[in-house]
Parts: C-alpha cells; sequence; structure tokens
C-alpha cells in the first residue's frame, strides 16, 4: 500500500455524493451496459476526466475486477492530457482509499502525471518511496525535472543511475540544449559516443540544436557523417535539425540540399527553412518556399509568419507582405502578439505606416516588444511628433521603457532636430529609469548635435563618454563632418574608425568623400589608392522597387532592364520639366574631379532615379511608389525627388541605408534634415 498521506496529497472532499449531472450521466451509460473500463475510455476520449473519476465513486470498486490497473492508468493518462493536476491527485487520495496497491507499471503513470502536470515535488515523494525502480522510472523522474528547469537535480540522480538507456542520455542531452547549457550538452554527447551507447533520432536532434544555436559547423558535419552511417538522414526530426544547422551557420545552399533530399517535411523543417534564407538575406527565396508550404496545405505557425514577414520587410515587399497578412487573418494569429510585432514591423520598414499603426491599435494586448516596434516605426519614418506623442502614451499605460525605446525616441529627436528634448530624454533615461546609456545611445545623440552643426559638442560628448566609443559612435560623427565638411575631425573619427574596423569599406569611402568635396582631389586619390591596395572594395550603389508582385534591381546608369529605353526617356522628360519648376542639379554630390557639364550627367542617372522612373511607367497614376536603397540618398537626388513627386503628383517613399524619406508636393518628411 502507498506511504503517501491523504492529507499531503491535497485536503480534497471525497465525493460520496455527485450532482444531478453525474448521477444521470451514470444512469446513462449503466443502462447501456458497457463495462467500467469503457465507459471510462468514452469520458476520456471527450475530455471528460472529472465525470470519469467521479464514476468511480458512484460504481463500487468490486466491479472493476482484473481491470483496475488498466481503468486507472487510462484515468491518468486523461489527467496528463488534460494537464489536470487537481483531478490526478484526486484519483490518487481514491487509490489509497480503496487500499489498492499499484504495480510498477501504474506507479511510473502516476509518477508521470505528476512531473508533467508541474507537481516535480510530489513526482519526488513517490520515487522516492518507489519499493521497485525500472529504468523507465528513473527516465521519467530526470524528464520531469529537465522539464521544468531542474537541471542540476536532473543531472544528480542521471548520475546515481545504476543502468542508463538511451532515453536517459537523450533527456539529458535535450535538457541542457533546451536551457542554453551548450557545452554540457556536447560534453554528455561525446560521452555516450565514448562508452559506445546507441544514438538515435533523438540524439542527433538535440546535438544539432546544439549546433545550430552555437554555430559549430565542424560538429554539424560530422553528426551528418554519423546520420548517414545510421541511415537516419530520412528521419523528418535529424532533416530538420540538420538543416537549421546549415542555415544558421550561413550555408543556405548545403541546408537547401538536406530540404530538398527530405523523403517528409513537416511544419519544423519548412520553417527552418524559410527562416534560414530570411535571416542569410535570401528574402525571395523565403516567399517562394512559403508559398510552396502553401501549395502542400501545411498549416503555418506563429514562428513561419514571423519569418516570412520579415523577408517581406526585407526586400521590401508591401504587397506581398499585404497577401501574408491575409493568411495570418486565416489562420487565426492575428492577434498573436508575436505576429502582430512582425507585421507592425513589416508595414514601418516598408514605409507603410499608417497600416503599422492599424496593427498596433487592434491588438488586444501589447507588450514592449509592440511598443518600441511602433516608437521604432514612427522614428524611421520621420514623424518625430507621433513618435514623442507614442512614447508619452506608453508612459502613462504604465509600459517600462528599455534601451530600444530610447533608441527610437533619441533618433526621432535626430532626425527632427530636436536639440533639447534630445538632451532631456537622454538625461532622464539613467536619473527616471535607471537605464545606464549604451553606446546605441551616445551615437544618437552625436548624430542629433551633429547633423545641426554642433560638432564641438559631438566631440566633447565621445570624449566625456563612461564607455569606450564604438564604431556606431565614430560613424555618427564622421557622418556629421561629412555634412558639414569638417575635414581635421573628419580625419580624427576615421582614425577610432580605422582602429576598430580597418578594413570597413565605408570609413574609406566617407573621408575620401569629405576630401573630395573640399577639392582636395589628391588626398581622395589617396584613400581610393590605400582601399585597392588593401582589397578595400566599395559596394556599388543599388536600388529595388517591387512592382505587381517582382523585385526589379538597379544600379548608376544601368541599361540591363528590359525597359531600358522608355526608363531614360521618362527620365530625361522629368529632367526638363524640373529645371523649368526651378530646380537646379547640385554638383556638389560628384565626386569626381571632372567637367561640370558631366557631374550633371552623372547626377541624372543614379539607382534611384532609375527605379523611380520605372516605377512612374509601370503603375497606375496616382498609385504611391517605394523604393529601397542600400546606401544613403545623395542631396541632388532628394532635391530632385521632391520635383518629381509634385510633378507626377505621387507620394514616393524611399528607404535609405538610415531612414525613410516621404516625398510629397515637393516635400520631405525630414525635412530636409537627414
Amino acid at each position: 500500500m502507498l506511504r503517501i498521506s491523504v492529507r499531503s496529497l491535497a485536503s480534497l472532499e471525497c465525493v460520496s455524493s455527485e450532482n444531478c449531472n453525474i448521477a444521470t450521466l451514470t444512469d446513462s451509460l449503466f443502462q447501456q451496459k458497457p463495462d467500467i473500463r469503457t465507459r471510462v475510455d468514452i469520458l476520456c476520449k471527450e475530455g471528460k476526466v472529472k465525470e470519469a473519476i467521479s464514476l468511480l465513486h458512484v460504481v463500487d470498486s468490486s466491479h472493476f475486477g482484473t481491470d483496475s490497473s488498466n481503468i486507472y492508468d487510462r484515468l491518468f493518462q486523461g489527467c496528463i492530457v488534460k494537464k489536470s493536476l487537481a483531478d490526478g491527485k484526486r484519483l490518487h487520495v481514491h487509490i489509497i482509499k480503496t487500499g489498492f496497491s499499484p504495480g510498477v507499471i501504474l506507479r511510473n503513470r502516476m509518477l508521470d502525471m505528476y512531473a508533467k502536470c508541474g507537481s516535480v515535488e510530489n513526482a519526488r515523494q513517490m520515487f522516492d518511496k518507489m519499493p521497485v525502480r525500472f529504468v523507465s522510472s528513473w527516465n521519467t523522474m530526470i524528464t520531469g525535472y529537465a522539464k521544468w528547469g531542474k537541471l542540476k537535480d536532473a543531472r544528480e540522480l542521471f548520475d546515481k543511475m545504476p543502468e542508463r538507456d538511451s532515453i536517459s542520455w537523450n533527456v539529458m542531452i535535450a535538457g541542457y540544449a533546451g536551457d542554453g547549457e551548450w557545452g554540457q550538452a556536447q560534453k554528455l554527447f561525446g560521452q555516450m559516443h565514448s562508452e559506445n551507447i546507441e544514438m538515435n533520432e533523438f540524439t542527433f536532434g538535440s546535438v544539432l540544436s546544439v549546433c545550430a544555436n552555437t554555430r559549430d559547423l565542424m560538429l554539424g558535419n560530422q553528426i551528418h557523417v554519423h546520420v548517414i552511417k545510421t541511415e537516419l538522414q530520412s528521419s523528418v526530426i535529424v532533416g530538420s535539425a540538420l538543416l537549421d544547422t546549415y542555415a544558421k551557420s550561413g550555408c543556405t545552399e548545403d541546408a537547401r540540399h538536406v530540404f530538398d533530399k527530405m523523403p517528409e517535411r513537416n511544419l519544423v523543417s519548412w520553417t527552418a527553412m524559410i527562416s534560414g534564407y530570411a535571416q542569410n538575406g535570401y528574402s525571395e527565396e523565403a516567399l517562394n518556399v512559403f508559398c510552396q508550404m502553401l501549395g502542400v496545405e501545411v498549416k503555418p505557425n506563429e514562428f513561419t509568419f514571423a519569418s516570412v514577414l520579415n523577408s517581406c520587410a526585407t526586400l521590401p515587399a508591401p504587397e506581398a507582405g499585404k497577401q501574408v497578412h491575409v493568411h495570418v487573418i486565416r489562420n487565426g494569429f492575428e492577434f498573436n502578439i508575436f505576429v502582430g510585432s512582425a507585421l507592425l514591423d513589416m508595414y514601418a520598414k516598408c514605409g507603410s505606416i499608417k497600416r503599422a499603426r492599424l496593427v498596433f491599435d487592434q491588438m488586444p494586448m501589447r507588450d514592449d516588444v509592440l511598443w518600441n516596434a511602433m516608437i521604432v516605426g514612427y522614428a524611421q519614418n520621420g514623424d518625430g511628433e507621433e513618435t514623442l506623442r507614442l512614447f508619452k502614451q506608453m508612459l502613462q499605460e504604465g509600459v517600462k521603457p528599455d534601451h530600444i525605446t530610447f533608441i527610437g525616441v533619441l533618433s526621432a529627436c535626430s532626425h527632427t532636430g530636436l536639440i533639447e528634448e534630445g538632451y532631456s530624454y537622454f538625461d532622464s533615461m539613467s536619473r527616471d529609469y535607471c537605464i545606464t546609456p549604451r553606446a546605441d545611445h551616445y551615437a544618437c545623440m552625436i548624430d542629433l548635435v551633429g547633423r545641426a552643426g554642433l560638432l564641438d559638442l559631438a566631440e566633447d560628448l565621445i570624449n566625456k563618454m563612461p564607455i569606450e566609443p564604438d564604431a556606431i559612435v565614430w560613424s555618427a560623427l564622421l557622418g556629421a563632418c561629412r555634412i558639414h565638411g569638417n575635414i581635421e575631425l573628419g580625419k580624427r573619427a576615421a582614425e577610432g574608425l580605422f582602429k576598430l574596423e580597418p578594413l570597413n569599406v565605408v570609413t574609406h569611402i566617407l573621408l575620401s568623400n569629405i576630401y573630395a568635396a573640399a577639392g582636395r582631389w589628391d588626398e581622395a586619390a589617396k584613400i581610393r589608392k590605400s582601399m585597392k591596395e588593401r582589397g578595400v572594395k566599395k559596394k556599388p550603389g543599388c536600388s529595388w522597387i517591387e512592382v505587381k508582385g517582382r523585385v526589379h534591381a538597379f544600379v548608376v546608369e544601368d541599361r540591363s532592364h528590359p525597359k531600358t529605353e522608355e526608363i531614360y526617356f521618362t527620365l530625361d522628360r522629368l529632367a526638363a520639366q524640373m529645371k523649368d519648376a526651378g530646380y537646379v542639379p547640385d554638383t556638389n554630390f560628384v565626386l569626381h574631379d571632372v567637367e561640370e557639364e558631366q557631374k550633371e550627367h552623372m547626377l541624372c542617372y543614379h539607382s534611384e532615379k532609375l527605379a523611380l522612373a520605372f516605377g512612374i511607367i509601370s503603375t497606375p497614376p496616382e498609385t504611391t511608389i517605394r523604393i529601397v536603397k542600400n546606401l544613403r540618398v545623395c542631396g541632388d537626388c532628394h532635391a530632385a525627388i521632391k520635383f518629381i513627386s509634385k510633378i507626377v503628383k505621387r507620394e514616393i517613399i524611399i528607404r535609405d541605408a538610415s531612414r525613410f524619406h516621404h516625398f510629397k508636393d515637393c516635400h520631405c518628411s525630414c525635412r530636409d534634415y537627414w
């Protein structure tokens, strides 16, 4: 007989007289005259575990016969499925009161119930008092500890096991892997291998998750060899883990090879492939795999949607994003806060800030991640006033800001030239919210004062930083020097960057451009010569535009597009109209020592202008045109696009390397401050 007191389990009332519903249910079942086991099965299958247990108090236990263990086992299984600890304890009380002595298998089931329902203490109490323990008993207890994060207790029990099977090893490795203790998981896997313990798909799945999270491609390759030797490459668990390892290590071709060879794919494998493409910058491929997934009728989950929405944001592909949004609604994830944050971020990064706000307003619950996404979205889109208004609303609703919140707030101040407000928010971080400013926050402040031409103040901020300035900080100062043509301070900023990132192409280009803008062509040439000698290559400017679900890319003076003739004709026509409206090309942005006429020609066909012309000829009138550029929009293109927006009567949204520009009626949302 079990030696666990009824009082220690729960002060539960014995159900000697049940309500009318239970009595009616019991009478109905008796009229049909099935045996007690069948009746219990019927109720458990219907999810009526409480009613099934209550049935035990109405039916005389003599009805159980030799089926007692099976009936109790079925009821405990029902408690596990329902995650009902209270019903499990109630059943345990009944067993004690009836004097029934459970065998090892039923004791294991009871132990499993306590462990899976979260009462590890009761599970350990049962385990310690078990007269006989099988390996499965030890495994159940270790699994319970691992499931609830008690890895020290799990390991202590694992080390005391008189004998272990592969499940014992797998549980510990999976526990360490799931808790982020990668080194312990790898060490245990090595020990398992050295002791010649048989490994299965669960072993490889767990250790491959370690390889994926640590980007340990060497170990991943070794395990791949073991997988082939043990003929487990057809396992969907192993295949999914393998492709995730390759994808997270940047080897998307290897990941795709594994994916294509899988005889069976589940939601995990599809999501891993989509996520792998998205994380490695292959956004179009991620969207294609998502479409294939829908084609074979695999239902996406929140992680699938988050990855594919991130791809839509990166391209950006707002039309594809809208279609994904439809699938989000169809699959019932529109109010999922994880998916909602990804949706909001996608719309914000596509320049559809109104749609982003609509998603934000429709969410029934908002966490700090959602608030931050909306605040940063407004800041990136140049709406400083709405950024600060939303920040105040966030505080009023009792949501505590974090370091990401203040990056959005300070960026908004920087992009709109709010110097006093910026200093006020910066000081409040440590004073009011106990947030120590990081390098990112100092970079925002340096950008704020630097863009306003207060370069001495920017340098003073760097000198007084309590932490070492990083590349972001020096880049902010160098960018400000580029805007205002401060050569000497620009050199000092570049020197700081060269110490941290000697091969950073942006530093070389910015310093070269500072010299070129000042007419110091010899020094500019020296920088470019140094780049060539070091093998530092400039990334070419490129602009993208989505039209009818297809993304088109352009580089400067690009003539590879099928509609090149129409594009150039449109640009030449617009150039004449712009000059009639008062536009004058700003040749200061041509950083080459050539004649003025040639400079004007070089300005005409920058990548963003080519993308814009293609958008004008390929979309209906009054349609908003959205373009992405990998570099900062040059001053001349910025001025030209303001004129074009008025001529063609369209809103033009350009996302460059630092922010969004919303052009409309010859005005830009950045107020010419970027």
